[in-house]
């Protein structure tokens, strides 16, 4: 299972059991006032209160196992993530040296009296405009030559602007780091603690 699908599926088994603990729990709060209110409602309402008990129980178990699996997925994610922000900004950086020797190159060819396309000319005047007058200056400065040196652009023709990586939808499709607890919807967890409890009962009996 990839970290987002997993993330997706565990954040809503949290939700459910989430809404199930607290709808317990203002159960458990309710009988114990009913307790509280009736003679010896403590064994009036014994197995009620058994039952409610174990089915928070259960829940807040199931929800605690889910959380913890929630925990390292993002301890894994926030792992991942960083990897590929840590790659992406190697690549830039390399991106970005590139370019200014290529740059620098033109200014040289330039300073040389060298013939340079006017694309590579532009590049350089946009990249930096002090070095390009710089550049351009040197050559003026240079007697003519009869026949200057005609260079090749550094820029391929169909280099465009690079398209920024998917952090977020890499990330997302990492496979997990391992398989996450069996999905078990609150109904089943429920009716599970009441078939136990029966069968302690009947062996007891």
């Amino acid at each position: 299972m990839k970290i987002g699908e997993a993330q997706s599926t565990y954040s809503q088994q949290i939700r459910a059991y989430n809404t199930a603990r607290n709808e317990l729990y203002a159960k458990k709060e309710e009988l114990n006032n009913r307790i509280s209110s009736t003679p010896n409602g403590a064994v009036v309402y014994q197995n009620e209160a058994a039952v409610l008990e174990l089915q928070y129980d259960a829940v807040d178990k199931k929800r605690q196992e889910y959380q913890d699996y929630m925990d390292k997925l993002l301890e894994q994610k926030t792992a991942v993530w960083n990897m590929k922000v840590a790659d992406q900004q190697a690549d830039v950086m390399a991106d970005a040296a590139k370019e200014q020797g290529k740059v620098m190159e033109v200014a040289r060819r330039i300073m040389k009296g060298d013939k340079v396309p006017a694309g590579d000319e532009k590049k350089l005047m946009e990249y930096d405009w002090k070095l390009y007058s710089m550049a351009k200056n040197a050559a003026a400065m240079l007697e003519l030559q009869k026949k200057r040196k005609e260079h090749k652009s550094l820029w391929d023709d169909d280099e465009g602007p690079k398209e920024t990586p998917d952090i977020e939808g890499e990330t997302d499709d990492t496979e997990a780091f391992a398989d996450g607890p069996e999905v078990v919807d609150v109904d089943t967890t429920l009716s599970n603690v009441t078939a136990d409890m029966g069968s302690s009962e009947m062996a007891s009996e």
